[in-house]
């Protein structure tokens, strides 16, 4: 019943956690939105996530079937970047500045499952809240949801074999890879407007603060699985 009732409160969380995030459409967006890229290089990064995302299915299939009961887990995980990265903060140059939210679903079901779970979340944003672009939509995802988890799983996976302390590898994971995801989105703006280095020192003063942030928070839910979802986490073997 205490597991029962935890999986109902995950779910309806994830639900008013996506509607609270549908709600928040005024505010300039960090994602790369339409007219700043050119045609060739949208049409490329589009190319470049395609393997990843087929491979995201896949992956995302092998996983329920090896943990069946973690179905309401991967949806939490889907709610928690949408709502994250939703987040606009304005930075002192004008632009914005917000977390990721896909460290979670990289340390619980591996950077593969965060290609297809992240390409989603751009998609509904773009389509939603004008956050970011379609045209734009490839380039978003290679970074949000392809280069920012990737990093965050290796990262984590590297501390727990070093025999870290769960926390401080989770912490770790959430915050790079957030960092992460805006130094590949500053070189993707700098390829074709000049200067990589000028949109890092835009980011920069607000998003290691909130990497930080996105760390301790992400670090505090998963505490709250690994005592209420342990036999989930097991059967994923993040544990």
């Amino acid at each position: 019943m205490r597991q029962s009732g935890f999986n109902r409160f995950l779910l309806t969380g994830g639900m008013l956690a996506a509607l609270a995030g549908s709600l928040m459409v005024n505010a300039g967006a960090m994602h790369i939105a339409e007219g700043w890229l050119p045609v060739n290089w949208c049409l490329l990064w589009g190319a470049v996530c395609i393997p990843f995302v087929v491979a995201g299915f896949l992956s995302i299939k092998r996983r329920i079937d090896q943990a069946p009961r973690a179905k309401i887990l991967l949806a939490m995980c889907g709610a928690f970047a949408f709502v994250l990265s939703a987040l606009k903060i304005p930075s002192f140059s004008g632009s914005c500045s917000h977390p990721t939210g896909v460290g979670l679903g990289a340390i619980l079901f591996g950077p593969l499952t965060m290609a297809v779970l992240g390409l989603i979340v751009l998609l509904f944003q773009a389509l939603l809240l004008a956050h970011g672009g379609l045209t734009t939509l490839g380039a978003n995802t290679f970074s949000m949801a392809i280069a920012g988890p990737i990093l965050s799983w290796a990262v984590y996976r590297l501390l727990r074999k070093m025999k870290a302390p769960p926390a401080l590898a989770v912490f770790a994971a959430a915050a790079l890879g957030d960092l992460f995801t805006y130094v590949v989105t500053s070189l993707q703006l700098g390829l074709v407007n000049g200067g990589m280095e000028k949109f890092l020192a835009i980011f920069a003063v607000t998003q290691v603060p909130l990497a930080i942030a996105e760390g301790l928070l992400t670090v505090v839910i998963f505490n709250v699985l690994e005592k209420y979802s342990q036999a989930q986490l097991q059967e994923l073997r993040v544990l």
